[in-house]
């Protein structure tokens, strides 16, 4: 899923509208968790949202629109909240009721972008002591709509937008089809609060190592480790990159397998060799854990995270991976005790922070492709780095927002494209393939490799007599297979770059077998002087590697009924002979 910014968010030009629910007065009070104490806190102000946008196929009435998202309030305690300051300067929660209300028509002025209008939207609605909030809009056009849901940071969280958007969706599929739109109840976040509040106190060991990785940072929350100019508010810059494709993040995630660790402690060990080569220090950053500790929480929609820090000295990947355990292990605690020496916590201008998000181990879900969904960004100024990580489906992607400066300009940039060239350099080797001392790499086919994989395809009785066609056919069909994302087609190369091998994979989603997806395998082929040494099968495992990676749980092979060897070569594999493959020519 896109990770961008609302300067930056790709709007179509249409009517913005939003819709004002009416709330009630202040009712039964409510807990403030610790980082909705420190955020609201600081008063109220523009940019202190996080939304989600994304694009429905056709058009859908107001009031359906309208049914739906109460139907979302009406599920999640805390968007039926609001803040209110204390006569201590503390904010206070209280729980209210929230009622049907209208729509309202945001004027875009000539000449102003639809994003300028729909972030003043935004900056005004949602706000720390807003009541409520958090805001509903819609842009129309003719093509369909564009739903945009935003909310104050101290309700939400990336998750929660993900759990927002999907309830949304469920609720308005209710209303078009003439059911009621209620969605059952789900726990609150102010429950959640007291929850944590009830949990025991850090171990004086978990205490020790915070104050240890405080103190090497001057006893403030770690700051970036190069200048970022002027230690006070500049307006922001910020990066969006999409730092690997499918391919890549496979290949990626292959060597963080290779390497004994997760895909993110691999990327740690990126940043922490980055931080070395360019300031000569460790990589330090408060690192966000979610605090949705049991499944309890998975459906429910609140600020579920709480701060870390990460320390990572070694950037050899196992280090990395002690690294992560440590900094999850340190963000296990209630923070509001365990920074109690501190007197809170203990920030300072040029505070650096990463995020990481898999969206593919979450247990919430929507089709973020087919809605074309982005998590947007509100706009600030700041004096620190932030930077996000989304790992989907479709690659891994970042966004980093840092003090436009010249200072940072050249620090930050220079940091995030050494990173990026670094974590592209461990994925540019394609998959491997180790039989004993000798090492293959699987990659994806290029053009020029068409006449070689052509001679693989032709090497065999059966291949003899049905290919042979000029070599402009076959780049022909390349150019089709390669157009598609859907399709991979392989090549295998040795250590000494010759092409060995060549597979065809077709990911395929289906409605039957419970919406299955499927790994289609065809035109497997390895190169005669390389045969009986373990290299079709290597292939084939790292092809089912490369299906389960896209969702697939089923994969399937066709050959020749002449092709006995190859039938035997499949079976051993797994391979059931359970269906009967019918052709005919057209």
């Amino acid at each position: 899923m896109r990770l961008t910014n609302v300067a930056h968010l790709r709007l179509p030009f249409g009517r913005l509208l939003g819709y004002d629910v009416h709330v009630g007065p202040p009712g039964r009070s409510l807990p403030v968790s610790f980082d909705q104490r420190r955020h609201v806190g600081a008063g109220d102000r523009a940019g202190s949202w996080m939304a989600l946008s994304f694009r429905l196929s056709e058009p859908v009435p107001p009031d359906a629109l309208a049914a739906a998202w109460l139907a979302v309030i009406a599920r999640h305690g805390t968007l039926r909240s609001v803040f209110v300051p204390g006569e201590d300067g503390q904010p206070r929660l209280y729980e209210v009721e929230v009622f049907p209300g209208d729509w309202a028509l945001h004027p875009i002025a000539p000449g102003q972008a639809v994003n300028d209008a729909l972030r003043d939207v935004l900056d005004r609605a949602c706000s720390p002591y807003g009541r409520p909030s958090h805001r509903l809009c819609v842009l129309e056009t003719a093509a369909g709509p564009t739903v945009v849901v935003a909310a104050d940071h101290s309700h939400v969280d990336m998750w929660s937008m993900l759990v927002i958007a999907r309830d949304l969706l469920a609720a308005l599929a209710a209303v078009r089809e003439g059911r009621s739109p209620s969605l059952p109840p789900t726990p609150a976040f102010a429950e959640h609060t007291r929850a944590l509040r009830d949990r025991p106190a850090a171990p004086d060991d978990v205490r020790r190592r915070w104050a240890e990785v405080l103190a090497a940072g001057g006893e403030v929350m770690p700051r970036f480790p190069l200048s970022l100019g002027a230690a006070t508010l500049h307006q922001e810059r910020v990066e969006v990159r999409d730092v690997l494709d499918v391919d890549g993040s496979a290949a990626f995630s292959a060597q963080a397998r290779d390497d004994g660790v997760s895909t993110l402690a691999l990327v740690v060990s990126a940043m922490t060799a980055v931080t070395r080569e360019l300031a000569g220090t460790p990589l330090r950053a408060v690192f966000p854990v979610h605090s949705r500790y049991d499944a309890t929480w998975h459906d429910s929609v609140g600020w579920f995270i709480t701060n870390s820090v990460l320390e990572s000295t070694d950037p050899d990947p196992r280090a990395g991976a002690e690294a992560v355990k440590e900094a999850v292990q340190m963000g296990s605690w209630p923070l509001e005790d365990v920074l109690r020496p501190w007197g809170g916590m203990p920030e300072a201008p040029g505070m650096f922070a990463i995020s990481w998000l898999d969206l593919r181990r979450l247990p919430v879900r929507v089709d973020a492709t087919g809605l074309e969904a982005q998590y947007v960004g509100a706009t600030i100024r700041t004096d620190g780095v932030m930077l996000w990580f989304i790992l989907d489906e479709s690659g891994l992607h970042l966004r980093c927002r840092y003090p436009d400066t010249p200072e940072a300009r050249r620090h930050v940039g220079t940091w995030l494209d050494t990173l990026i060239a670094h974590v592209q350099s461990r994925a540019s080797v394609g998959g491997r393939l180790r039989l004993g001392d000798r090492t293959y790499r699987v990659q994806r086919a290029g053009r020029a490799d068409v006449p070689a994989l052509v001679a693989l395809l032709s090497d065999d009785e059966i291949g003899r007599t049905r290919e042979g066609a000029e070599i402009a056919r076959y780049e022909e069909a390349y150019d089709a297979v390669a157009r598609d994302s859907s399709h991979y087609l392989a090549v295998v190369r040795d250590e000494h770059d010759r092409i060995v091998g060549t597979m065809q994979l077709t990911v395929i989603p289906g409605l039957s077998r419970g919406g299955t997806t499927r790994l289609q395998i065809e035109g497997v082929r390895v190169a005669a002087s390389e045969r009986s040494l373990g290299v079709g099968t290597a292939m084939l495992e790292w092809a089912h590697d490369h299906g389960r990676h896209r969702g697939a749980t089923l994969a399937q092979v066709t050959t020749d009924r002449d092709r006995e060897r190859a039938q035997a070569f499949y079976a051993r594999l797994g391979y059931d002979n359970s269906h009967v493959g019918l052709k005919r020519a057209l």
